[in-house]
């Protein structure tokens, strides 16, 4: 894929870039740019366009507002005490970005054009990239249908768009446990179905069930397989972790219905070298609970791009709840999430050369 780059003639002043910077929120604020591209049955991939960030132009009829075709991804680019600006492990995205696509019938991205496309966005936007304690610049690539047909088919074309927006820590008063809220009336995915994909579907799916988390008290919801609605999955857009009393970590096995985090991944790599004996397995809803009640489960925690971990404190169910909303983060947990934040703000060897400089 070929790129082309046209510069905004207008880019947010300096000094109200600052001002975003000094409080950039999550997903409130975007960079001067966005990077695009086509592609088209016959064409396939057109030249992909670096242009000035703003609204775009869509058919009503086109196929991803009735059939939402659509796949994204989300990952971070981190500035480093000597001022330069690296992406954690953004190969590993982009082959997932083309495992959605090809889930959704969409045309893949070529790892090595996803990277290029990030690359061009994060070094012309650089001076959006913040400084801050566990602040970076969000990136988010998505993939939708935009031919203009309402037949139920693969759409004939397809657009590629790349936007980034500067992010604050996920906790703004700091890491906190958070209470899940375990669903009985919804599930997230079945076997055969999207599960495995990061498509706007799924996320859609389980709004309804996070509205009922939140009128429960409840930060997050936690969703059962969709066949025996027993075996733990994953929250709404995380994957969860047991640390145990005899020092096993255990994470819910992938099984198609479970989406493979990149956090996920890297923190079995991580556990594995501070000595913990990992297994990816099914975890029963009733091992969980039992297991916390009964101390036999020491910590849980969930884990994310935008929250990297994430301990969680209560699980409530209709009927009941176990463990607490204390402010303690576990020392298993907390652990985990410095040796991974170490690494991707460069204050610790990157030994898994998980790091890719953009700029």
């Amino acid at each position: 894929m070929q790129f082309s780059q046209h510069l905004n003639p207008t880019p947010v002043p300096a000094a109200r870039r600052a001002e975003i910077l000094a409080d950039p929120g999550f997903g409130r604020h975007f960079t001067d740019h966005m990077v695009t591209a086509v592609w088209t049955t016959d064409g396939g991939w057109g030249q992909a366009r670096l242009e000035p960030y703003g609204p775009i132009t869509l058919d009503p009829a086109a196929a991803v507002l009735h059939y939402a075709q659509e796949v994204f991804e989300g990952l971070k680019a981190y500035r480093h005490a000597d001022g330069s600006v690296w992406a954690f492990r953004p190969e590993v995205n982009g082959e997932r970005f083309a495992r959605s696509a090809r889930r959704l019938a969409l045309p893949e991205l070529a790892v090595e054009d996803f990277l290029g496309s990030i690359e061009m966005l994060v070094r012309t936007d650089v001076e959006w990239v913040p400084g801050g304690a566990e602040t970076s610049l969000y990136l988010r690539p998505y993939l939708f249908a935009s031919e203009a047909f309402l037949g139920v088919r693969p759409a004939a074309e397809v657009r590629y768009m790349l936007i980034a927006c500067p992010v604050g820590p996920y906790f703004a008063g700091g890491v906190r446990p958070v209470s899940i809220w375990l669903s009985s009336a919804y599930t997230r995915a079945a076997r055969g179905g999207t599960g495995a994909a990061k498509c706007g579907g799924n996320y859609a799916a389980g709004l309804a069930a996070q509205l009922e988390a939140a009128e429960h008290g409840c930060e997050q919801v936690c969703f059962l397989d969709a066949v025996e609605r027993r075996w733990v999955e994953e929250l709404g857009g995380m994957n969860l972790f047991f640390v145990l009393a005899d020092g096993r970590l255990v994470t819910p096995e992938l099984t198609g219905t479970i989406l493979e985090g990149v956090t996920r991944s890297s923190i079995l790599e991580l556990a594995k070298e501070q000595g913990l004996d990992v297994e990816e397995r099914r975890v029963g809803i009733d091992e969980w609970r039992e297991g916390v009640a009964s101390g036999t489960i020491a910590e849980v925690f969930a884990c994310g791009t935008a929250a990297v971990v994430t301990p969680v404190g209560r699980l409530v169910w209709d009927g009941g709840e176990v463990g607490s909303a204390g402010a303690v983060t576990g020392e298993v947990t907390g652990r985990i999430r410095q040796a991974l934040v170490d690494v991707q703000y460069g204050r610790a060897e990157d030994t898994h050369s998980w790091m890719r400089r953009l700029a």
